[in-house]
C-alpha cells in the first residue's frame, strides 16, 4: 500500500501492447481497419491517443423522473379529495409529502385543507401549512393566479403570529409566485414581514409606487432610501413610533404630488435612477418545487432606485422634517437641526400635518358640536315665520264660493267663523333652500373635484376616484378634504363620510351634473 502512492491513477494510464497500433474504426462502419507503424509512447512528440468507449445507451431517452414531479402528479390527483370531520394528529417533516403522513394524518390533512379552503383556519402544525404551501406553489388548489396568491396570503396571514418562521420562507414564495405569473401585486408586506427579502424586492416596490402608486407607499420601504436610521431616534422609540409610520410615507406621496403638479414630472422622473439591471432570483428556495414548471430561476429587472442620490437627499430631509413637525406637534422637546428644504415645502407639510394631526386626535376624542352663531340666528328667524304660519285660523272655502262671496263670509258678524284652510308647503320650501345650497356648492367646484365626486358615488367608485387623484397630481385624501371644506362652507356639512358620499346627500347629486 506504501507503493500506492507513486501508481498513476486510472486516467494517466496509456494503453500498452507489442503489437501494432490499432485505429478504432467509427460505429456500424464496414471498413477494413489498416495497421499503423509503431510509436513510441514516451516520445515527446507524440499526440495523446483516447480510447472511445462504445456506449450502451438507447436511442429514446427515458423520462427523468424527480421526486418534486412525482410529488406534484399525486397533489393534482388528491387536489379534491376530502375527509368528514376528523381528530386533529401531530406531523412534524423537514419536507413534508403524502407518504410521509400516515392514515390518521392523512384524515386530517384533507378535512383540514377544505376548511381553509373555506376560510375556516384550525389550529394545526407546520408540517401541514408547508404540505398545503407546496401544492399551491406548484399549481395545485386554484384555477387562477389571482385565486392562489389570495390563497398564500390568507394562509400566510391566519399562521403568522403562531409559527414565526412562516415569515422567513413565505415572504419570499409568494413574490416568487407574483413574479412567475406576472401578477401586479404590492410586494409592501412582503418587504415589511420578511427582513431578509429586502435588496430586491424593496426596490421594485420602491420604483413601482414612485412611478405610479404614490398613495401605496410603506414606511418600511422608504427606509431602504433614508440615509437617516429613524429607528435610533428617541422619539421614534418612545411615543412617536406610530405617528412617525402613519406619516412619513403621506409626506413623502404629497411632496411627490407637489412637485408632479408644479414641474410635470414626479420625483423618479425629476432625479431618474440608473438604468435597470437584470437579476437573476432563484425560484421557490427550499421548498418542494417542480422545476419543470416554471424553471430553475428567472430574470428580473432591478432599478436601483435607492442609488438615486439627488432622490435619496430629498427622502432624507423628508424623514427629518417629518418628525420634527411631530416632535412639535406632540408636544416633544429637542428639534433635530440642520433640515433644509424649499420654504414651500415645508409649509405645504407643516399644514399638511397639522391638519391630518388635529383631524386624528378629534376622531380619537370623539365628535364636537361647533355652533355657527350667524346660522343659528338665520334658523331662529325662519322658525319664527313657520310658526306664524302654523298659527293663521283655518277656514274652509267651499268650492261653489266665488271670491266676492268669501269675502262677505268673512266678515258677517251673525255667522259661524268659517275655517280657512292656509296650505304650507314646508318641504317645497326646505327644497328651495337645499337646491339654492347645492347650486352655490356646484358654482364653487373645480372640473376635477366635481368629476371626482360624480365618481365617488358609484357603486364601485373609491379605486377610481384613486385614480383620478393620482393622475392630477394629488391624493385621494387630500382631495377629498378639499371637497368637505367647500361642503361645510356652503351646506353647512361633510359632503364625503370615509370613501363614500354620504347617503343623505346622494340625491342631491344631480345638481352637479347640470
Amino acid at each position: 500500500m506504501g507503493n500506492d502512492k507513486k501508481q498513476p491513477h486510472f486516467t494517466e494510464l496509456v494503453w500498452e501492447s507489442t503489437e501494432q497500433n490499432v485505429a478504432i474504426p467509427p460505429r456500424n462502419s464496414s471498413e477494413e481497419v489498416k495497421p499503423n507503424k509503431i510509436r513510441s509512447i514516451k516520445a515527446a512528440s507524440d499526440t495523446s491517443v483516447q480510447l472511445q468507449l462504445w456506449d450502451i445507451e438507447s436511442e429514446v431517452k427515458e423520462p427523468v423522473t424527480t421526486t418534486e414531479g412525482e410529488f406534484v402528479k399525486r397533489a393534482r390527483e388528491l387536489e379534491h379529495r376530502k375527509e368528514a370531520p376528523a381528530l386533529f394528529v401531530p406531523f412534524k417533516s423537514y419536507w413534508p409529502t403524502y407518504g410521509h403522513m400516515t392514515g390518521a394524518q392523512n384524515r386530517w390533512y384533507f378535512y383540514w385543507r377544505d376548511e381553509v379552503r373555506s376560510g375556516r383556519y384550525h389550529k394545526t402544525d407546520l408540517s401541514y401549512i408547508f404540505l398545503h404551501v407546496y401544492e399551491l406553489i406548484n399549481g395545485v388548489g386554484w384555477d387562477t393566479p389571482s385565486e392562489g396568491y389570495r390563497q398564500l396570503c390568507q394562509l400566510w396571514e391566519a399562521y403568522r403570529d403562531t409559527y414565526k418562521r412562516l415569515d422567513q420562507y413565505l415572504g419570499g414564495w409568494i413574490a416568487d409566485f407574483s413574479f412567475v405569473h406576472h401578477l401586479e401585486v404590492p410586494l409592501s408586506t412582503i418587504v415589511a414581514r420578511s427582513r431578509g427579502l429586502a435588496g430586491d424586492l424593496a426596490e421594485l416596490e420602491l420604483m413601482r409606487c414612485l412611478s405610479s402608486y404614490r398613495e401605496l407607499l410603506s414606511f418600511a420601504g422608504l427606509t431602504v432610501m433614508s440615509d437617516y436610521d429613524i429607528s435610533k431616534s428617541k422619539f421614534y422609540l418612545g411615543e412617536g413610533k406610530e405617528a412617525a409610520e402613519r406619516y412619513i410615507p403621506q409626506v413623502v406621496a404629497l411632496i411627490d404630488a407637489y412637485v408632479t403638479r408644479k414641474h410635470g414630472k414626479n420625483l423618479v422622473q425629476m432625479f431618474p435612477p440608473s438604468p435597470p439591471l437584470n437579476r437573476e432570483r432563484y425560484l421557490f428556495r427550499s421548498a418542494v418545487y417542480d422545476i419543470s414548471l416554471y424553471g430553475y430561476s428567472i430574470l428580473i429587472p432591478v432599478v436601483r432606485v435607492s442609488k438615486s442620490l439627488p432622490l435619496r437627499s430629498l427622502i432624507t430631509r423628508l424623514f427629518r422634517l417629518t418628525e420634527n413637525k411631530l416632535r412639535e406637534l406632540m408636544g416633544y422637546r429637542g428639534r433635530l437641526k440642520g433640515v433644509k428644504v424649499d420654504a414651500d415645502m415645508d409649509d405645504l407639510v407643516t399644514r399638511f400635518l397639522h391638519r391630518e394631526f388635529r383631524k386624528s386626535e378629534q376622531e380619537q376624542k370623539g365628535p364636537v358640536v361647533v355652533i355657527d352663531q350667524e346660522k343659528l340666528e338665520r334658523l331662529q328667524t325662519d322658525s319664527e315665520i313657520v310658526r306664524t304660519l302654523l298659527m293663521v285660523e283655518e277656514v274652509v272655502i267651499p268650492d261653489e264660493m266665488s271670491e266676492d262671496d268669501y269675502e262677505i263670509a268673512a266678515t258677517t258678524d251673525d255667522e259661524k267663523p268659517k275655517e280657512i284652510v292656509v296650505s304650507v308647503n314646508l318641504d317645497a320650501d326646505f327644497e328651495i333652500v337645499r337646491a339654492t345650497g347645492w347650486e352655490k356648492f356646484a358654482a364653487v367646484l373645480s372640473p376635477l373635484q366635481r368629476e371626482a365626486i360624480l365618481l365617488l358615488n358609484e357603486v364601485e367608485g373609491w379605486l377610481p376616484f384613486q385614480k383620478l387623484a393620482v393622475s392630477s397630481g394629488t391624493m385621494p385624501e387630500l382631495l377629498i378634504d378639499e371637497i368637505n371644506e367647500l361642503a361645510m362652507d356652503t351646506l353647512g356639512d361633510l359632503l364625503i363620510d370615509g370613501e363614500e358620499i354620504s347617503e343623505e346627500y346622494a340625491p342631491m347629486l344631480q345638481y352637479l351634473m347640470r
